[in-house]
């Protein structure tokens, strides 16, 4: 039962779907601020109720390790000397949502969640089933803490509660979240809603929308904004999307807005059954076409082999996906990722990207 409840709070799906009709925005704000909190715009659901058979489909898988592949995951030495050895512009995926980012020296950490269980207790609920390849508290300096949402598996809190020299870490995220950060002693704490930006160390983050919802318990849907992220330094423009379904709309305009990104971090993930997660999730060939409309050079898959019971779908089935779209919708090879949990790998310019239509300022 614990994992049952478990399940339902990281889903977000504890009421009927009349609940989540369009809701009318406050006076005097953007569309997607109700009374209550916040919606999608344009609008979506942003839940549909899964029912008891899919949380008991869950809560079984939560209970066995798969077969992992080999070469799926790096050891923890294999980890830290990959990314010792790479000194300048580079990522490294801690799996789920987590990355490392760093660019123009800036240390950047995405959607914390390094713990085992994605899930409001600590002893059950969805589980990694790859640990993390680096430990906490052998991290390098995080400069820059941006969270997409509040859902466990993008911010966890015992991730976020032992990360080193919390008074020296910038953290950014969407409306809402501040008190999570400063209850928990983070000093330097930005909220943004949508469409604005914040410029820290060189590094100039702006929050874009999202398709996607907000929960941490059975009584706080959707009190907190989602985003997606930009990042953009003088060297690099990457966007990073922590959750999102898809919406042509959105992301053509984030495409229009900034012309090109030289990376596009984008879910893969948990995404069956389709009539439960459409309103939430990517399907692989749904992620390419993210990419496609923002104008991305390179595809990093994210939110996929890393945490069990979190959908349908075979788990190691998206980047067999992802890769066949990539290369259906003309991408080579080289330009769409699926790393290793610990992989460390170089970021390069790319000669497409128009850093000029958005300047740093």
């Amino acid at each position: 039962m614990s994992t049952l409840l478990a399940l339902a709070l990281l889903f977000g799906c504890t009421s009927s779907s009349s609940k989540y009709s369009e809701k009318p925005a406050l006076d005097n704000k953007p569309k997607h601020h109700t009374h209550s909190g916040y919606q999608n715009d344009p609008f979506v659901e942003t839940v549909a109720p899964k029912g008891l058979s899919f949380y008991i489909r869950r809560a079984w898988d939560s209970l066995f390790v798969p077969d992992i592949p080999e070469g799926h995951q790096l050891s923890t030495s294999e980890s830290i000397q990959l990314l010792n050895s790479i000194k300048n512009e580079r990522i490294t995926w801690l799996g789920h949502a987590s990355f490392l980012i760093k660019t123009s020296d800036v240390t950047i950490l995405t959607d914390p969640f390094l713990s085992e269980y994605a899930s409001p207790v600590s002893w059950a609920g969805p589980r990694r089933f790859v640990a993390s390849p680096i430990p906490i508290n052998q991290l390098p300096s995080i400069d820059i803490l941006i969270v997409s949402h509040s859902h466990y598996d993008h911010l966890d809190d015992k991730t976020v509660r032992s990360l080193n020299a919390k008074d020296e870490i910038h953290v950014v995220v969407p409306l809402g979240l501040k008190s999570f950060f400063t209850e928990r002693g983070y000093t330097k704490v930005t909220e943004l809603d949508w469409h604005q930006s914040e410029l820290i160390k060189g590094i100039k983050l702006t929050a874009e929308p999202a398709v996607h919802d907000s929960a941490r318990s059975i009584s706080d849907h959707n009190e907190t904004l989602w985003a997606t992220w930009v990042i953009e330094s003088t060297q690099k423009r990457i966007l990073f999307i922590g959750d999102s379904g898809y919406s042509e709309t959105i992301f053509n305009h984030i495409g229009d807005k900034y012309a090109s990104f030289d990376y596009a971090i984008l879910p893969i993930g948990a995404y069956e059954p389709r009539e439960l997660m459409w309103m939430s999730h990517t399907t692989p060939q749904e992620a390419v076409s993210i990419g496609i409309d923002v104008r991305a050079k390179t595809l990093i898959a994210s939110h996929w082999g890393t945490i069990s019971s979190l959908s349908d779908e075979p788990i190691f089935s998206p980047p067999i996906r992802f890769k066949k779209s990539g290369a259906d919708n003309g991408f080579l090879d080289k330009n769409v990722w699926t790393m290793k949990i610990g992989e460390t790998r170089p970021l390069f310019s790319n000669s497409r990207a128009n850093h000029a239509k958005q300047p740093l300022n």
